[in-house]
């Protein structure tokens, strides 16, 4: 019974409200407050909505072109439109197992010694988009997706940033910040990298990444939506190019209508960072109310918890470093598609300019603790080779479930969700 009511809630926009709506009670806010509270987060979901569309159709009209021209199938490694594509089918369980997550992680702080309250709301929803995608795959019940996997994100949320808590505290000078990025397995090991290389490093202030001047023109890249419209015009020109070299033009001509062929490709990377944009703040303002309430329980409940938060956090103790990983990790996802160009891979993942410059200039950072420039730049690269193999171990599961075109990127989603995918696999 229980499994037919929720197939039947497909309102996903009212739901995440009515999660706001609890959260707002919870804190014993103005009626006033709890109204615009609820009704802003139902219009926030409803504008993510419409980025996800505008985005959704970009991306289909690229891998077109890109399929075309290089006659493989390229996927673009951005969470954003993943997400977007998970929401629109299965929004109801992905928003009730975070809901299920959100409320694990506060009651695994309360009572284990992981006590990180994961503050960065956006992340639990794209790690709760896998683990529902990753039940539903298995044909597991509703329920089962919710508690289940709810207790497994809120696990997760608690116990994954304990692994870069060393690092964060060399970093910050301080034991009052943990990680709030689901890349954390990715940052330890970028931070340990980079512990190795400054054993050898004969002198560890010369190496540091602070006495790098980097050419001006890269300060350009930390304007979040400058990159992703940079990057999208340039995929989309390869893409083009690839189709006239491949007698494919008449394909972008008629994908193209009224807009000047050689016009298109600008047009398209514009839009989808105008796209992107309007998700984000969708994302930002849906999220908002349902983080706060949790962050008023933790305070109020949870003594010693210690907040995650985002990773542009820690950017300003080592700025030069996330420079230094964004190019180290773009390096290493170009070499991680040679190696899938190189053995033949069906699918091709495409490093996108976010998950590049956020993790791999996080990356950066933890390299950079102990190693300097060199740590940050190789421990991003071996990351960046990550971020665009292992989502290949997961993309047939979600491509079944109508989740193609897009990955989930991050090293956590993939590294937790595919021994999850494994476990079930065994009781097939």
């Amino acid at each position: 019974m229980i499994n037919a009511i929720l197939a039947q809630t497909r309102n996903t926009a009212l739901i995440v409200g009515s999660i706001a709506l609890i959260g707002l009670l919870l804190q014993k806010k103005s009626a006033k407050d709890v109204i615009s509270g609820t009704v802003k987060t139902i219009i926030g979901f409803m504008i993510f909505n419409i980025g996800s569309g505008a985005i959704s159709t970009i991306v289909t009209n690229f891998t077109t072109l890109f399929n075309a021209g290089f006659g493989i199938d390229g996927v673009t490694t951005q969470v954003e439109v993943a997400t977007g594509m998970a929401l629109n089918t299965y929004g109801t369980e992905v928003a009730l197992l975070m809901l299920v997550g959100f409320v694990a992680n506060l009651l695994i702080a309360k009572f284990t010694r992981f006590k990180a309250i994961f503050l960065t709301g956006q992340h639990f929803l794209y790690f709760a988009c896998v683990l529902a995608l990753i039940f539903i795959a298995n044909n597991l019940p509703i329920i089962v997706t919710i508690i289940i996997g709810g207790i497994i994100l809120g696990f997760c949320g608690a116990a994954l940033p304990t692994i870069c808590q060393p690092f964060m505290n060399k970093i910050t000078g301080s034991d009052n910040l943990a990680m709030g990025h689901f890349n954390c397995i990715g940052y330890a090991l970028s931070g340990y990298i980079g512990k190795f290389i400054g054993k050898f490093s004969k002198s560890k202030k010369n190496s540091d990444s602070s006495n790098i001047e980097l050419p001006q023109w890269f300060e350009l890249f930390r304007d979040f939506v400058f990159s992703v419209a940079l990057f999208m015009v340039v995929l989309f020109y390869v893409a083009v190019i690839a189709c006239a070299a491949n007698g494919q033009l008449s394909l972008v001509r008629e994908m193209s209508g009224n807009d000047l062929w050689f016009i298109y490709p600008l047009l398209q990377g514009v839009q989808f960072a105008a796209g992107m944009s309007v998700l984000i703040y969708g994302v930002r303002q849906f999220i908002a109310e349902i983080t706060a309430a949790f962050v008023a329980i933790s305070e109020k409940y949870i003594p010693n918890s210690k907040p995650a938060v985002d990773c542009p956090a820690i950017f300003p103790f080592a700025p030069t470093a996330v420079l230094v990983g964004f190019i180290g990790s773009f390096m290493g996802g170009l070499f991680g598609m040679l190696l899938m160009v190189l053995f033949k891979s069906s699918v091709i993942m495409i490093p996108a300019a976010g998950i590049c410059f956020f993790s791999g200039g996080t990356c950066g950072v933890f390299g950079n603790a102990y190693g300097g420039w060199k740590g940050a730049l190789f421990g991003s690269f071996i990351v960046g080779i990550g971020l665009v193999l292992l989502p290949l171990i997961l993309y047939p599961v979600f491509a079944d479930l109508g989740i193609a075109g897009a990955s989930f990127p991050n090293v956590d989603y993939n590294i937790v969700g595919s021994i999850i995918n494994w476990i079930f696999g065994l009781f097939r």
